[in-house]
């Protein structure tokens, strides 16, 4: 599966702007939303080839957005990598439990992103 477009999600302003300059300079097309609730709401229509949301957000957490989206028939196939900079041991199990790919320390690093979206790809 090609990779092209990428939903980023996340409720600080600053995390989706790097996120997004980092993948537009790699020639990613991004969109970014600011909540669990609005990628729910609206994966399906932007129809991305990948999701990286954050894991702590007011309303919905990524856990419980990734859990909402794995699902929805629509967007059940649409792999997530959740974020944080608050990583924990559990952090990774629920988020595999959730269905989430990947489970990356914020910042991102591109050189792990890059990892996971080739890994994605294959």
């Amino acid at each position: 599966m090609a990779i092209n477009k990428i939903l980023i999600v996340d409720d600080s302003a600053t995390d989706r702007f790097y996120l997004t300059e980092l993948l537009e300079s790699d020639g990613y097309q991004v969109f970014a939303l600011e909540s669990g609730e609005a990628c729910v709401e609206r994966a399906a229509g932007i129809a991305p080839d990948l999701v990286i949301m954050d894991i702590i957000m007011t309303g919905l957490t990524g856990f419980q957005a990734t859990r909402s989206l794995t699902k929805d028939p629509a967007t059940a196939n649409l792999p997530v990598i959740l974020c944080s900079g608050k990583l924990q041991v559990t952090d990774h199990a629920w988020a595999e439990k959730m269905g989430a790919k990947a489970c990356l320390l914020k910042p991102i690093q591109k050189a792990d992103l890059k990892v996971w979206i080739d890994k994605l790809q294959e």
